[in-house]
């Protein structure tokens, strides 16, 4: 089995010079790695590396955003193998190639929409010190002054489609905060303002009867998503002691929704994210019951087809079970 090595971003040196095995790895880090979640993600790796295109990109739905092969390359990262030599070095490097081509040299702004732009800014933030490029850090400085610029002119203080968007919801915010938190803990300057506007929108949008979290301020909730996404932002800014979080977490727990609100891996994306950083023990449970229905449904080439389109929905499938390996920095507790 190729090494594996433990990427941490700027804070802590490759160990490329340990040749770990992967169950050896996975003891270091304090993680255990059932063989059955082993085989169902290196069979969706190999899917995604085996369907890129040459410039980076991937087919069908969906292919050509930014934001697939972001997605793509966090799943790759999520795994733990060196990203600038192990087996799927060549993938990461195709993906952050399609990165930088698809961002704008004067404005930062990645793809044609802010789904996009989050999702890339947080891909090549969780890349910067751990893959050997050296335009990534100017390229995520870029896109993190375009994602705090969008929100100072927001009347919301958040995020929708367009950088110059007056209005916001949920689920484009949740990709840009995220970016956010993960800029930080690489090492970029972001205002704590930033992070507490952003915070207050998701008070807006939950609901005061039920504590979920709603696409907009005063609309219902979107299936278990939106109030996934709330509950994953409290988190990540390490405010678990507000009642905006202690009232999502519950609502989310009470949630028999398992189909992402009509959005099939797109939820569980983040409902993993925000039962980890939450309650380990719920995220056990749950992650138990996700990888046996990923396992379960599986095509033969590895991939899962939802209306994402197969690349989009198996990066988004692997990231909803990466969180057994714990290799991302943003997955740190």
């Amino acid at each position: 089995m190729a090494n594996r090595v433990l990427s941490l971003g700027l804070s802590v040196a490759l160990l490329t010079a340990l040749p770990l095995q992967a169950q050896d790895l996975n003891v270091y880090r304090g993680t255990q790695v059932s063989p059955q979640i082993e085989r169902v993600y290196e069979h969706g790796l190999q899917y995604l590396v085996t369907s890129q295109e040459e410039d980076g990109s991937f087919p069908g739905n969906y292919g050509r955003e930014p934001a697939t092969a972001a997605l793509a390359m966090l799943a790759m990262f999520a795994h733990g193998d060196d990203p600038n030599y192990g087996p799927y070095a060549k993938s990461i490097k195709r993906c952050v190639e399609y990165l930088l081509k698809s961002t704008d040299a004067g404005t930062g702004y990645i793809g044609n929409s802010m789904y996009n732009h989050g999702f890339s800014t947080l891909a090549l933030a969780e890349a910067y010190g751990a893959v050997q490029d050296e335009r990534i850090g100017p390229a995520v400085k870029k896109a993190i002054d375009l994602i705090l610029t969008s929100q100072e002119k927001n009347r919301f203080k958040a995020w929708r489609y367009s950088p110059d968007s007056k209005d916001a919801d949920s689920t484009v915010s949740g990709a840009c905060f995220v970016a956010l938190i993960a800029a930080r803990n690489a090492g970029l300057r972001v205002p704590d303002n930033a992070i507490d506007d952003a915070l207050k929108f998701y008070t807006d949008c939950q609901q005061p009867g039920t504590g979920s979290i709603g696409y907009t301020p005063g609309s219902g909730a979107n299936g278990t998503a939106t109030t996934a996404i709330g509950v994953a932002v409290y988190a990540y800014a390490r405010k678990k002691d507000q009642p905006t979080f202690v009232k999502a977490l519950s609502a989310l727990k009470k949630s028999e929704d398992e189909n992402g609100g009509g959005y099939p891996f797109y939820g569980e994306y983040y409902e993993s994210q925000a039962l980890f950083q939450s309650d380990v023990k719920a995220w056990e449970a749950w992650n138990d019951k996700r990888v046996q229905k990923l396992a379960d449904s599986q095509n033969e080439d590895g991939s899962w087809d939802a209306s994402l389109g197969a690349p989009l929905s198996t990066a988004f499938g692997l990231l909803s079970i990466a969180l057994s390996y714990r290799y991302l920095p943003i997955y740190e507790r």
